[in-house]
């Protein structure tokens, strides 16, 4: 996963025409580090698609305007639109990430 540490960065990255996961996190999220400790098999499944991850405290605007309230919260871009938001309630295990990702990503 790429690592976007700048708003520009971000804003140029979403608005290429391929389909793109971000994933949004915070060096202080319990959530998050677990998160971090099942989600390698699932990036290398979905090795098709452009992963990337942006900590929210870092680029705190790239949050804001993608209603982004709650971490880990993977969305899902493509042309510079959010096609899809799975918030950090619904990131707790692999199987909601991986029902997540069959229903939005297409192939």
């Amino acid at each position: 996963m790429r690592t976007i540490s700048q708003y520009a960065e971000f804003e140029e990255i979403i608005n290429q025409d391929e389909q793109m996961i971000v994933k949004f996190f915070a060096d202080w999220c319990p959530d998050c580090a677990k998160m971090d400790n099942w989600i390698d098999p699932i990036v290398d499944e979905y090795h098709d698609i452009t992963w990337y991850k942006i900590n929210r405290d870092q680029v705190p605007e790239a949050a804001t305007e993608n209603d982004v309230m709650g971490i880990p919260s993977l969305l899902i871009f493509e042309n510079g639109k959010k096609t899809a938001h799975l918030h950090s309630a619904n990131t707790k295990t692999p199987e909601e990430v991986k029902a997540f990702l069959q229903e939005n990503i297409r192939k």
